[in-house]
Parts: structure tokens; C-alpha cells; sequence
């Protein structure tokens, strides 16, 4: 089971932004599909953005040209840069790392094999 800690949520005002960081493995930061998923309450899981071991990443439509997932591979950490925060865009956020895939991830977090706590991100006026 690979090591995935979340930080850096928090509440924030319509048009504001937050920046989420996760730490993990250098092992899981190098070689796995890894990705930022939401869940509300009572709400599904789901997508919001992954990024492969060669760096393509790809976005929930509606958080396109408002979020950006970034790896370090020198830090083993993950990160959300989020703008243009909505309040639709409150939810827990997870940190998750696929162990069955590098490239081509998955935007299904059934297929994601680890996963963080979460940390959560309020959108309020």
C-alpha cells in the first residue's frame, strides 16, 4: 500500500484560489497514474484530474482551464493548483495512485488502487 497524504485545503471565496498538495512514494510519483478526485456528500466519487509517469494529463471538463495537476518528482508529491474556484466546486478531495497502469489513466476512481484521506475545499461567499 503506497503512503498518499493530502494538504492544503481550506475555505475560500467564489473566484479565489487553493493550491492541494499530496505526498507519496518515489517509487508511486515515478511509475503510477496518479490523480485528484472530489466527493460530496452523498455524491459519487468522481474524476477531476490525472496525470501518466510521462506527464499527459487530463481534466474533468468542468474544472478545464481553472485547475492544473502537476507531479514533482524530486518532492513525491502530487499537486491541484486551483482558480477560478466555483462553489460547485466544494468537496472532499482525494489523492489516489493507480498501481496497474503508468500511462493512459483510467478516469474511473474504481480503477485507482490507493488512496488518501482526503482534505476538504469550501467555496463561499
Amino acid at each position: 500500500e503506497v503512503p498518499l497524504r493530502e494538504s492544503g485545503g481550506g475555505s475560500v471565496q467564489p473566484g479565489g484560489s487553493l493550491r492541494l498538495s499530496c505526498r507519496t512514494s518515489a517509487h508511486a510519483i515515478k511509475t503510477y497514474c496518479m490523480g485528484w478526485f472530489r466527493q460530496t456528500l452523498g455524491g459519487e466519487r468522481e474524476g477531476v484530474a490525472t496525470i501518466d509517469s510521462d506527464g499527459v494529463t487530463n481534466y474533468d471538463d468542468s474544472v478545464k482551464g481553472r485547475f492544473t495537476i502537476s507531479r514533482d518528482n524530486d518532492k513525491n508529491t502530487l499537486d491541484l493548483q486551483m482558480s477560478g474556484l466555483k462553489p460547485e466546486d466544494t468537496a472532499m478531495y482525494y489523492c489516489a495512485g493507480d498501481d496497474g497502469r503508468a500511462v493512459w489513466c483510467s478516469d474511473y476512481a474504481q480503477d485507482f488502487t490507493d488512496w488518501g484521506q482526503g482534505t476538504q475545499v469550501t467555496v463561499s461567499s
